[in-house]
């Protein structure tokens, strides 16, 4: 079964994207092709029963399980030796992507306290998006009496485009709550105010 981000997409985003960014042909428009979720335990103290929570975790939020990532080389200040875990990482693409992004904009960030949107700057140069999240605890899927560790980890939205503002419009779009001023148009959709 299709996700019903990815129908909105091809429904209606794709096409309203088409013409507000003025763009010649539909395969110019800028899509979500993966979402990279990285988490790092590399300064717990009990580090092999640190990466064996995260990798429970990442798999209860993702629904697919992360590959664990070594350390390239040792450092001594951090009693860190080179092929040790350090943390893990899962790539999301297709549905479990479009579902994962769903249960992030629709019941995982509205429950961070004191929220006022995500930092619409935080792009890389390239049309791909970073966002930290400080504690696993705002996913639903999380049972908060079984938390042993707080895990912080970074999502990155990988889009086709290499323009920030447009892979800002595609985010926008998709329903991903950017800081700033907002205002309603005729449609009943939210739109960026003029400052």
């Amino acid at each position: 079964m299709e996700p019903l981000l990815q129908k909105l997409y091809k429904d209606t985003v794709r096409d309203a994207l088409k013409t507000q960014l003025e763009l010649g042909n539909v395969h110019q428009v800028p899509k979500l092709e993966k979402i990279v979720l990285n988490c790092s335990v590399g300064s717990q103290g009990e580090r092999k029963q640190a990466i064996e929570d995260a990798v429970n975790e990442v798999t209860l939020i993702t629904g697919q399980k992360p590959v664990v990532t070594l350390s390239k080389k040792a450092i001594a200040n951090f009693k860190l030796r080179q092929g040790e875990p350090v943390g893990v990482k899962v790539t999301l693409r297709g549905t479990r992507m479009y579902d994962f992004l769903m249960r992030l904009v629709k019941t995982a960030i509205p429950r961070i306290r004191d929220f006022r949107g995500v930092a619409p700057k935080a792009f890389d140069g390239r049309g791909n998006y970073t966002l930290g999240i400080n504690d696993q605890s705002i996913f639903p899927e999380i049972e908060l009496d079984k938390v042993k560790r707080t895990l912080g980890f970074d999502i990155t939205f990988v889009t086709s485009t290499n323009n920030d503002d447009h892979a800002r419009e595609l985010l926008r779009a998709l329903g991903m709550p950017f800081r700033g001023k907002t205002a309603v148009n005729k449609a009943g959709e939210s739109v960026e105010a003029a400052a």
